[in-house]
């Protein structure tokens, strides 16, 4: 039996690609390799992406949690940018699937995105800023300040639309808060491994090991970012185990994981994921329409800050202690903030609209050193906008907020009690204690805290739509 033609040839295209990925192999070695094994699992992703584009919006969700701790162990770059390529990914697949004759829902007249639609164009005009040192910082800083709230709220919106994907992001979002919950307790009780240790040696170590005591980071940017994220995410889970409509095996379930990343907030010795806790709490009890638990519940809050400002009950207790000087007035840190901000008040006053996004902070100190945006320290994301955007951008910023808490707050106050409406008042009252805690620490800025943000807004306002309850269907299986 001879051999054909079409064999010859089919042969020598597997020979000749051997010999190309040899030499391939042989240039890159171990990177190379890895490329080769890692190519198909690439290739079966991007197809499955484009049958199911939400599939982006979780790989994006899981993906924030932990890609600052990569970084700590791979010098590759910039991975933050990896989240903007899943965000592009998802949008074309759906773009995509929509020749297939899946539309977009109709989003005429959403004041949510009318109000996101005017802060980006705010921040679009922000890239002609005369003051503005580095083009190339605005497309670095821009990406936290707009493009991830847009193209998050966006798809949570068009892909999103059921009871199901929310409880699947609560369930992604705690399980993967109490891993990096583990994470911390292995840096408190076992110790730093090499990489940890060499981040804290490069001159993090200054604002992490305080009086002896680690502040626990896990996989976090920082103490800070790790701290609010388990405040945000134990308060959630609390909140959810109260409803009176869960059933025994969801109370526990989100009892059980609230505490433990309550815990986890507590060892990262931050201050401001205090105020997210208390903040997000005193908006459920506004929204609960239970006065007498409004009553009682404030009450304990008034005890518990009376407790931490005119006692000295469980100062031995370093965590308690730190919680006790974020309300102490005379406390060093603060008094450093309020020096940066009388400085800053005097460089924004003759200008209005900032220095430009990217002119302050990390991407400041790398795109513009030596400027004093650079060089002034910016603790909250308040002051953050308020440097780079100016007076007017603040004004835009915060109107854009409270556009967000007033009318989900209206919409939430309509909706008859169910589950439902408890998972949305817990997702609403983890968002207003962020906002809260955001004056004293830029937490809505960062990996995860802000995408678990931006998917609180999509489910809002899909969730609460007039006609979403006037139609008689099974939510949980729509």
């Amino acid at each position: 039996m001879g051999v054909t033609t079409k064999q010859i040839l089919y042969l020598s295209g597997i020979i000749f690609s051997g010999i190309i990925l040899g030499i391939f192999v042989a240039k890159t070695q171990i990177m190379g390799a890895a490329t080769i094994i890692a190519l198909p699992f690439v290739i079966g992703y991007l197809i499955a992406i484009f049958r199911n584009p939400v599939l982006g919006v979780y790989t994006v969700l899981v993906f924030s949690f932990f890609v600052n701790g990569v970084g700590r162990y791979a010098n590759a770059g910039p991975l933050g940018l990896s989240v903007d390529v899943f965000l592009v990914i998802a949008l074309l697949a759906e773009f995509f699937k929509g020749f297939e004759g899946d539309p977009w829902p109709d989003m005429k007249r959403n004041p949510i995105l009318i109000a996101i639609y005017v802060w980006g164009a705010y921040c679009m005009l922000e890239f002609f800023n005369p003051e503005a040192r580095s083009k190339e910082a605005w497309f670095y800083a821009m990406r936290a300040v707009i493009l991830y709230l847009i193209l998050i709220v966006v798809l949570g919106i068009v892909l999103m639309r059921t009871e199901k994907h929310l409880d699947r992001v609560l369930k992604i979002w705690m399980i993967a808060s109490c891993i990096a919950t583990l994470w911390g307790a292995r840096q408190l009780f076992v110790g730093l491994d090499r990489f940890e240790q060499a981040w804290m040696d490069s001159g993090n170590a200054t604002t992490h090991m305080l009086f002896g005591k680690l502040r626990v980071f896990s996989f976090y940017s920082d103490a800070g970012q790790y701290g609010a994220a388990m405040g945000h995410i134990g308060l959630i889970c609390i909140l959810l185990s109260l409803s009176p409509f869960g059933n025994r095996n969801f109370k526990l379930f989100y009892l059980t994981g609230g505490l433990f990343c309550l815990w986890g907030m507590s060892i990262s010795g931050t201050r401001g994921a205090l105020f997210v806790v208390m903040g997000g709490f005193m908006a459920y009890l506004g929204m609960s329409r239970n006065y007498k638990m409004l009553v009682i519940g404030g009450i304990a809050a008034v005890m518990f800050f009376g407790m931490l400002k005119f006692t000295k009950i469980g100062q031995s207790n370093y965590q308690i202690n730190r919680m006790r000087t974020g309300l102490d007035p005379n406390d060093p840190s603060l008094q450093l903030r309020l020096i940066n901000q009388a400085k800053l008040r005097g460089y924004l006053a003759s200008r209005p609209i900032g220095g430009g996004i990217g002119s302050a902070g990390f991407w400041g100190t790398r795109f513009s050193p030596g400027t004093f945006l650079a060089v002034t320290a910016l603790d909250s994301w308040y002051v953050k906008i308020w440097a780079e955007c100016g007076v007017v951008g603040l004004y835009v910023h915060i109107g854009m907020l409270l556009t967000f808490m007033i009318y989900f707050g209206l919409k939430l106050w309509k909706i008859p009690p169910c589950l439902l409406r408890d998972k949305l008042v817990a997702l609403y009252s983890g968002m207003f204690g962020i906002l809260v805690a955001c004056y004293g620490n830029q937490i809505l800025g960062q990996l995860p805290t802000n995408v678990a943000i931006y998917l609180s807004i999509s489910f809002l306002y899909v969730f609460t739509k007039d006609e979403y309850y006037e139609q008689a269907v099974d939510t949980t299986n729509r």
